[in-house]
């Protein structure tokens, strides 16, 4: 499957042209944001579990990003209520499951082959965000390659104050607004090399994960 495969263009799904589709698991379901490949994909999407849902013991070639967006998501043994961001390395497995249900967003083989860490960040946490001028921001991953962090702008913030080299960035809360477009709640966004100071927070601020840096485009094996 190719969905949104064409890195060196925008890709954008609005909130309502997202659709539930029935993964192989029962009990689980997903919005494909972006994908290349059939079950075994360099994917992005967004991932329902049914309270007392699982998906079997399983390994990740490529490694695993992962954003709680509501409920409580468990792996193993462990419990992340939503705002926990976890990153499981190239190599690494798991079993996933959520006893009272769950919604992730999560990105596969999306990792470089060299990236070793175990990655768990709660944003809850008041001490995990930093105040900086028109927006706080809670950093989740930088490699010198790749910056991951939740922004809560101001009213009017601009989101990419400086030329990237690529974005993806999912509305959690309140909008953003490029021109007479608005992106509310759920909308997800990628965006190639080039400057953006068009797109700004709306009238209530908006709450941001934003990936920065050139996509890594790799194909499962």
């Amino acid at each position: 499957m190719l969905l949104n495969a064409d890195f060196s263009r925008r890709a954008l799904v609005l909130p309502d042209q997202q659709k539930w589709v029935a993964s192989p698991q029962g009990g689980v379901e997903r919005i494909m944001l972006d994908r290349v490949g059939a079950e075994k994909a360099r994917a992005t999407s967004i991932v329902r579990y049914a309270p007392d849902s699982f998906f079997p013991q399983h390994s990740h070639p490529g490694g695993e990003e992962v954003l709680v967006l509501s409920g409580t998501f468990s792996e193993d043994n462990d419990d992340y209520p939503a705002g926990w961001y976890m990153r499981n390395p190239p190599g690494s497995s798991h079993q996933p499951s959520s006893l009272e249900g769950a919604v992730i967003f999560v990105k596969l083989w999306q990792m470089r082959p060299t990236e070793q860490s175990f990655v768990r960040v709660n944003t809850n946490d008041p001490a995990s965000w930093q105040q900086c001028a028109d927006r706080a921001q809670c950093p989740l991953f930088s490699d010198g390659i790749e910056s991951v962090w939740l922004l809560r702008l101001d009213a009017g913030a601009v989101l990419l104050p400086a030329e990237i080299e690529g974005a993806e960035a999912l509305v959690l809360k309140g909008e953003l607004a490029e021109g007479a477009q608005m992106y509310l709640e759920n909308t997800w966004l990628r965006l190639p090399a080039g400057r953006y100071p068009n797109i700004v927070a709306g009238p209530k601020g908006a709450t941001v994960y934003l990936k920065t840096g050139p996509h890594l485009v790799t194909l499962p094996t």
